[in-house]
Parts: structure tokens; C-alpha cells; sequence
């Protein structure tokens, strides 16, 4: 028989000295600790100070009585759960059943062989440790599975368990048993010990072995109930061993002592899981805050660092200014003042030199509206862009009023952002639409809006160059361009300077293309 830890306390009640210290060595010879008191009261009195894991107690104690010790412990909070095996010198029935009746989760006969009296006791023991499933209060109607190949007996056994108020299904065999198991819900198994093909003890073995089942009390049935057989069945994992001759009223007892502790078990069960459930949440609730105040904490070093670095870039390009104005002054100067000294090549190189001090001057452009769209404060409120995009589309003509350019807006086009900053957007779609139509014939620009799946969709769509849509994830990033100086003059900062606008705003932007076969640039504004 397989032995608990030896930290384990068990109480032993009974006013007999050679059976209590009889009974006290076996306990203690199979890994327990044993105290051993004589009587009711004493026991009591031990049982609230040292919390034992079980109590083996005689029915007939000088004072209180074995059967009023129980019903003690079943009235303490803290006691109702530990297991009880009550001892009994007498064979009368009416014993057993008001012992049972009070609560306890077995009944021993002093005259069997102490071993299976040790049996019993681990019986209930394993019982009680094991983890259970919800159960529903004991007052409801029980489920028991009755197993025997005699259908007499099972039919006698049916009926009086029925009229008891249990709801009975039946099994013929061990492997009847488990199928049934799987299909039915059961609160209680009674297995004969003996039957044709599988018996009682292979059948109790496999339900033990079964996380789904092995909660489940197991009362094993037997006509010949000889000592070897009663040790043999409460090893193979069964709760109980009862012999069919003690009658049904006994065995009636025995189950209800077996829902009782099932149900004991399941309210600590509960309590243990709600504990851990408690104290789950509270870890959940720790590492939650622990990470929003990491999170917080990166996010804001990661703005001090976007702040810094565009503080920095604000500087440098603002200081960049001063020298690039006098390297295209002087350069002027020269082609003006010393036009008659220079040859040919000489007037090329300084055009030149003023074409790129004109670009480097247009990229610090761009670069400081990309700052500034960064810092700059978002003021929310209803935006024309209607009338935004006509405005830009004007200034675009008057600056190629030689272009003939169809531009398509739609009226009433409205949204709820930052008026300067939309300017911005417009400018730099709109721009690079007509930027790349040019060259085009019957260039065409338009901007409209369809409803999509998260709301309004704004696009500005054109006829022209369009793109390598292999390469449209390198569109927003800065200075990154799709096609040559040579083709198209850009700095690659508008798009960037797009994207960062519609990010601030909580929207989202994203362009299709197709080469020689224009552009789309779709954006979003909650």
C-alpha cells in the first residue's frame, strides 16, 4: 500500500489502551503521525489545535460518543472536511447506520485484522486528496452506476436506491461501466467485486487512472468479504468495500458517507481555486502596471529623443541658410560682374553651383516643414478640403499656366482635422500629381472619397507615371525616391511630410501604382 508523508497527523480516539496503541503502531508503521487520546472531549480539544489530516474514532467512548465526536467536527468550518472512520466493537446494522448518519466517510469493525482498518484509512485519505470537479449540493438528486452481472441483484439493489431518492443507471460489465461513464454523468460507481470479463478491481483501476473520472467515488460490492479481498480492493483506488450481506440500508449509508466527503472535497476544491484565482489577478494586475509604466516611461524617452533629433535637424537646417544664400550670391555675382572674364565653361560651372545651392535651399525647405509638422500643435475643427484643394490648384497653375491639366474635386468634401496641416497634405499630393503628369498627354487629377470599412477613405488619383508597386513600401520613408533627378526634380521629403500628418491625426495612408499607368494615394482621418 503506498504510504503519505510523514508529516501527516492523524488522531486516534478510543478508550481501549491495546487497541489504541495497536492501532497507533500500524499507523505510524505505514508513515504517519498518530496522537491518541481516550476520550470525546480530548479528541475535540486536539482536533481544533493541531488540525489532523484524518480522525479514527470508537463509536463507544466514556462521555460524548464516537457518532457525537462527528457530528462536532462536521459543525466546525474548519474541521467539516476531515476525513472520519468510525470503529465499532458491535455487529449490529443499526450501529453502522447511525454512525454513518452523523457523517461518517467509513465504518470499521474492530474485530477485522487491523491491516484492513489501515485500508479504510487510506481509503478515505486518498479520497480527500484528490482534486474534484464543481459539485451540485448534496440535497439534488444523485446519479449512481450500478455494476453487477447478476440481474436480480441488480434489479433488487435498483429498486431500493431508487426509492431512496438516487436516479440509477446500469452495467452488466466492467466495460459496460466505462462506456457509460463516457455518455452519462455519474455522481457515485458501485462495482461488484467478481464478474465475466472485466471485474470490479480492473474496472476501479482504470477510473482511477482517468483524470475525467477518478473523483468519483468508487464502492466496490462483494459477497465474500474475506480480509485479502477488502486490503486488495481499497489498494486498487476504490473508496469503499462493502459486502453485499451487510443489506441495502447499509449500503444506502456508505454512499451518502461517500457524496458527504465527495462534497467537502468540492468546497475546498472551490476555495482553493478561488484563492488562486485571487491571487492570479493580482499578478496579472502587478505585471499590467509594471509593463504601462515600462511602456510609459519608453514612450516618453522616445519622444524626448524625437523631439531632440528634431530639434536638432530644425537647427542645423535653419544655420544651413545663411551660407547656401551667399554660395548662390556670390555665384550671381560673378556670372554678372565677371561675365566678360569667364569663358564658356566657366559660366556652366557656376550655373551649376546655383542650381545646387537652389536645390540644397529647397531639400532645408522640406526638411523644416517636416519638423514643424512634428511639433506643431493639432487643432481639430471641420476643414473645407474642397475648397483647400482648389486653392492649391490654383497656385499650381499660375505657377505652368502653359499646362493643360483636368482636375476633378469633389464638392462638399469635408473633414474633421488640422486645417494648416491638411494644407500641407493637398499641396504634396496634389503637387506630385501634377509633377508627374507632366510630359503626359490629357493629364488628368482627381480628388474624392468613398466610404470604407473604418470610415471615410480621401484619395487623390492621376494618369501618370505612376510607380513600381514592387517598391511602394519605400514611398513615405524620407529622402527615398522611385525615380531620377533627370525624369522628376524632388527632395523625397513630401510624402514623409504626408505620412507624419495623417499619424498625428490617428489616421492612415498608403499609395497603389502601377508604371506608366498613374498613381493613387488613399488616407484616412478618424
Amino acid at each position: 500500500m503506498s504510504q503519505t508523508p510523514p508529516d501527516q497527523l492523524v488522531l486516534v480516539i478510543d478508550d481501549s489502551p491495546i487497541f489504541r496503541d495497536l492501532l497507533s503502531r500500524a499507523i505510524e508503521d505505514a508513515g504517519f503521525q498518530v496522537i491518541a487520546v481516550e476520550t470525546g472531549e480530548d479528541g475535540l480539544r486536539v482536533a481544533a489545535e493541531r488540525r489532523p489530516v484524518a480522525v479514527v474514532v470508537d463509536r463507544v467512548l466514556p462521555g460524548i460518543d464516537g457518532a457525537t465526536v462527528i457530528r462536532r467536527l462536521r459543525l466546525d468550518a474548519a474541521l467539516r472536511g476531515t476525513p472520519t472512520l468510525l470503529l465499532t466493537s458491535s455487529t449490529g446494522k443499526e450501529h453502522e447506520l447511525s454512525a454513518l448518519d452523523a457523517g461518517a466517510d467509513a465504518f470499521a469493525h474492530k474485530r477485522e485484522d487491523v491491516s484492513i482498518v489501515l485500508a479504510r484509512l487510506w481509503a478515505i485519505l486518498r479520497a480527500s486528496s484528490q482534486d474534484a470537479p464543481e459539485a451540485a449540493s448534496l440535497l439534488a438528486t444523485k446519479n449512481i452506476l450500478l455494476v453487477d452481472d447478476d440481474p436480480e441483484y441488480r434489479e433488487a439493489l435498483g429498486d431500493a436506491l431508487g426509492e431512496a431518492g438516487f436516479r440509477i443507471a446500469s452495467a452488466q460489465s466492467g466495460e459496460e461501466a466505462l462506456e457509460l461513464l463516457a455518455a452519462l454523468p455519474v455522481d457515485c460507481i458501485l462495482l461488484d467485486r467478481s464478474m465475466p470479463g472485466m471485474g470490479g478491481l480492473e474496472a476501479c483501476r482504470r477510473i482511477k487512472a482517468s483524470p475525467l473520472f477518478r473523483h468519483l467515488p468508487v464502492v466496490l460490492l462483494t459477497a465474500f468479504p474475506e480480509r485479502e479481498g477488502v486490503v486488495e480492493g481499497l489498494s486498487a483506488g476504490a473508496d469503499d468495500y462493502v459486502s453485499k450481506t451487510a443489506g441495502f440500508r447499509v449500503l444506502e449509508a456508505r454512499i451518502w458517507a461517500q457524496l458527504r466527503r465527495k462534497q467537502f472535497e468540492d468546497e475546498r476544491r472551490r476555495a482553493r481555486d478561488e484563492l488562486l484565482r485571487h491571487e492570479v489577478e493580482q499578478a496579472e494586475g502587478r505585471i499590467a502596471r509594471e509593463v504601462a509604466e515600462a511602456r510609459a516611461e519608453l514612450i516618453g524617452e522616445l519622444e524626448r529623443k524625437n523631439q531632440e533629433l528634431e530639434a536638432f535637424a530644425y537647427s542645423v537646417s535653419h544655420d544651413l541658410r545663411a551660407p547656401l544664400r551667399a554660395i548662390d550670391g556670390f555665384s550671381q555675382a560673378l556670372l554678372e560682374d565677371c561675365a566678360d572674364r569667364l569663358d564658356e565653361r566657366g559660366r556652366e560651372h557656376l550655373g551649376r553651383v546655383r542650381a545646387a545651392a537652389r536645390r540644397m535651399s529647397e531639400l532645408i525647405d522640406d526638411i523644416l516643414e517636416l519638423s514643424r509638422v512634428g511639433r506643431a500643435e493639432l487643432v481639430r475643427r471641420a476643414v473645407d478640403l474642397t475648397d483647400l484643394a482648389r486653392q492649391v490648384v490654383a497656385e499650381l497653375r499660375r505657377r505652368e499656366p502653359e499646362r493643360a491639366v483636368e482636375v476633378i474635386i469633389e464638392e462638399r468634401l469635408f473633414a474633421l482635422a488640422d486645417q494648416r496641416l491638411m494644407r500641407i497634405v493637398l499641396e504634396n499630393l496634389l503637387g506630385n500629381a501634377w509633377k508627374f503628369t507632366a510630359g503626359g498627354a490629357a493629364a488628368r487629377i482627381e480628388l474624392g472619397s468613398a466610404r470604407g470599412e473604418s470610415g471615410v477613405v480621401y484619395t487623390v488619383r492621376d494618369n501618370g507615371a505612376g510607380f513600381d508597386p514592387a517598391f511602394a513600401g519605400k514611398l513615405f520613408r524620407p529622402f527615398s525616391r522611385l525615380h531620377a533627378d533627370s525624369e522628376f526634380a524632388g527632395t523625397g521629403i513630401g510624402l514623409a511630410t504626408v505620412h507624419r500628418i495623417i499619424d498625428r491625426h490617428g489616421g492612415r495612408v498608403w499609395g497603389e501604382g502601377a508604371v506608366g499607368r498613374g498613381a493613387a494615394f488613399h488616407f484616412t482621418l478618424p
